[in-house]
């Protein structure tokens, strides 16, 4: 880079320069064997020569002279608690003290920080990042640890199996010989790396499964965390652009003579996505935008209201879709029953709402390349668009990851749309200066890349016992992954399958279950949103089974039971929520309990909800019970956080949010008209986490779908309504 990074808070700056300290100390960059198992070897420094080391793919622990540990995150801390919880594996296995460890975001570089579970891809997505980094990032931790060990055993003179580590010190037990680890650092850092390291057993874990403090916290309520709209940069001007009021207009002509003419504009370009305005600063950018004149080419833009997407939708149900999964014969079984149970199904467009809107800023260098800093989810695909966008190669665009207000998928666009933006601005610049593109809450309300809107239709009949002999469910929206790079890896037989998880994974014992997809095609962007399918999928299963059950006359929680034997861990949480929920004791007049129970990102969730129906269309949700198991927990507190945001963000579809569509305009602008839960809508939770040895799995999104229908089935035990269409809005 030409110069230092200029952010408003020079007290994040110092940290970051602290935290980057090598010199006289240790900086592992480790090729660490994910496929190696818990034991296969002892813990001495069996023979890597350096050079190999050197060019290991993966880079995580450093230790300074200062006796500082400084973890090196590969995924984005967008409020999920990541950067905690892949210090505290490192932590742990490397025995330092918890308050000399400092997280740092690594670089844009899917040769050493790729997500292990998508193969040569750097980002963060589909409760990933724990799952994937559980091992890696402990044997980075361990390897540093052997390393400290060895360090202070040639000091000393002594067998390094003599030695142990605690509380950031290495000390031979019995003596006076004591060091820390930033006084061996420098000894340790001329080691060679062991190539396989013996892992902690579980019941010595210290860190892990204890709720240790954020990482994030502090610098977030003292101002010094860092975001898109904290960076300065010298000679840096704002962008914002002017988008088609409808998707899929095309720019016809544009004056920006009244624009330019306005106080600190500088320029005015026609970008791919519309006219961006380059200004001095955000308000100049703004007013200069709001003045310009443009004509669009509306021919092929989209000129529907939601009513007519819905009711094309509808006519879709009638018809036999792509099979998703097809046990036994489900049509056949349903042709000859003599009751058939059917409930048609509407979900909402939904947009990610995410606190800070989006945002980049770019600088270009005098070699071409590009420096850019943002809340980066995904760094590779980043790369790759904005290196076409550029004429460059991808490892010159160096991407410094910042902390992200909330993103629930959206700045994992499969298309990198806002990041490609600001390279396109940049690029009709001529990269004269670094350009901050920013983006309204308006623009991102109104930007598209919602989650897609789906109709569902399920089908079902019973056995005289009231368990269900066949089961159809058709399933009508868009495809995320048509015309992606990730088509070919997510689309079986042409069924996406991010539209039918959930319920193509129903964990139920019917005989007779066929799932069916319509894929639509609409000029509204569609992207990823928390939870992906399981998010009308969850909704669509969970409230019509209650409504079997209800019909063969059986409680809710003892209909699932009988369903689910081939699947424990579903079993498991549906039977530690119905306790802890109270199910089954009497509730006060007007009041309701609701069960579900859902497995998405390999974690199973279950959840009651107790609601007050207040007459008139009024109600309240008042308490939620949640049981969860998540594998290994690895911080118990950011579990719990997770399930209550999770659950109160889906809580947000149940009571209020929808984008809705007026000749093809986005009624919505901002939370006025899209609204979101409340702090005083919130109810009262309790989360109960299932202990367990398996490998960590996702919390970040697994909590979001499962609350629709436990309040939907709480309110029909009130009421014996059936909520078929979110969001179900309070008078």
């Amino acid at each position: 880079m030409s110069s230092d990074v200029i952010v408003r808070n020079v007290s994040r700056r110092a940290f970051l320069s602290a935290g980057l300290k090598a010199a006289a100390g240790l900086t592992l960059s480790l090729a660490l064997p994910v496929q190696a198992k818990v034991g296969d070897a002892g813990p001495g420094l069996a023979g890597t020569d350096k050079a190999a080391a050197e060019l290991a793919p993966n880079a995580f622990v450093r230790i300074g002279a200062d006796d500082r540990v400084t973890v090196v995150a590969k995924h984005l801390e967008m409020g999920q608690g990541t950067y905690t919880g892949l210090a505290t594996l490192v932590a742990e296995e490397l025995d330092a003290r918890w308050d000399q460890v400092d997280v740092i975001s690594a670089p844009a570089d899917a040769k050493r920080y790729n997500n292990l579970l998508w193969g040569a891809a750097q980002g963060t997505g589909g409760s990933t990042a724990i799952a994937n980094s559980y091992e890696q990032m402990r044997r980075a931790g361990a390897a540093a640890r052997v390393m400290l060990l060895e360090a202070a055993a040639r000091i000393w003179g002594v067998d390094a199996q003599t030695l142990s580590a605690q509380d950031g010190r290495v000390f031979k037990p019995g003596t006076g010989l004591s060091a820390s680890f930033g006084e061996l650092a420098d000894a340790a850092s001329r080691l060679e790396v062991p190539v396989e390291v013996v892992l902690k057993d579980p019941a010595q874990f210290r860190l892990v499964g204890h709720p240790v403090p954020r990482k994030d916290i502090a610098a977030k309520i003292n101002g010094s965390a860092v975001f898109t709209q904290d960076i300065q940069r010298p000679g840096m001007r704002t962008a914002m652009i002017a988008r088609a009021p409808r998707f899929g207009a095309k720019l016809k002509s544009f004056d920006g003579e009244k624009a330019l003419a306005s106080s600190g504009v500088r320029e005015v370009h026609a970008v791919p996505s519309g006219i961006a305005v380059i200004a001095d600063h955000f308000w100049a950018a703004k007013t200069g935008r709001d003045v310009l004149r443009i004509e669009w080419d509306e021919s092929a833009a989209f000129d529907a209201g939601s009513e007519a997407v819905f009711k094309d939708y509808a006519t879709l149900l009638d018809k036999p879709g792509l099979p998703a999964r097809s046990d036994g014969d489900a049509n056949e079984a349903l042709k000859d029953a003599q009751g058939v149970v059917r409930a048609d199904y509407r979900f909402p467009f939904l947009a990610h709402a995410a606190m800070e809107t989006l945002g980049c800023v770019i600088e270009q260098q005098n070699d071409g390349s590009v420096d850019m800093w943002y809340g980066a989810q995904m760094q590779t695909g980043d790369q790759y668009a904005v290196s076409k966008v550029l004429g460059i190669r991808p490892d010159q665009v160096r991407i410094h990851t910042l902390y992200a207000g909330g993103s629930f998928g959206r700045r994992a666009n499969p298309f990198s749309d806002y990041v490609v933006e600001a390279a396109e601005v940049l690029k009709a610049s001529g990269g004269k200066t670094p350009i901050k593109l920013v983006w309204t809450r308006e623009d991102d309300t109104r930007g598209g890349w919602y989650r897609a809107a789906y109709m569902h239709r399920i089908e079902a009949s019973l056995e005289s016992d009231g368990k269900p002999a066949a089961w159809r469910n058709r399933i009508v929206g868009q495809s995320i992954v048509a015309g992606t790079a990730f088509e070919s890896g997510m689309t079986r037989k042409g069924v996406d399958v991010t539209s039918v998880e959930g319920a193509a994974t129903l964990p139920y014992d019917i005989p007779n279950l066929r799932v069916e997809l319509h894929t639509t095609k609409l000029p509204v962007p569609i992207q990823w949103w928390r939870s992906v399918g399981s998010t009308h999928t969850a909704y669509a299963t969970e409230t019509f089974l209650d409504l079997l059950a209800r019909e063969a006359g059986q409680d809710p929680v003892d209909y699932r039971r009988a369903l689910l034997g081939e699947s424990p861990r579903h079993l498991q949480v549906l039977n530690l929520v119905a306790e802890k929920g109270g199910w089954g004791k009497p509730l006060a007049k007007g009041r309701g309990r609701g069960v579900a129970v859902h497995e998405s990102f390999n974690s199973y969730v279950a959840m009651v909800a107790e609601v007050t129906v207040k007459g008139s269309g009024r109600y309240s949700v008042d308490r939620v019970v949640v049981a969860v198991d998540c594998g290994v927990a690895v911080n118990p507190d950011i579990i719990r956080a997770q399930m209550e945001g999770g659950l109160g963000y889906g809580l947000s579809t149940v009571l209020e949010s929808e984008i809705t569509f007026a000749d093809g305009a986005v009624r919505e602008s901002n939370f006025h008209d899209y609204t979101v839960l409340r702090a005083n809508q919130m109810p009262e939770v309790e989360v109960h986490i299932v202990p367990s040895a398996e490998a960590p799995t996702g919390v970040g999104e697994p909590a979001t779908p499962v609350i629709g229908p436990a309040v939907a089935n709480a309110l029909s035990s009130v009421t014996g309504k059936r909520y078929l269409q979110l969001p179900i809005r309070r008078a």
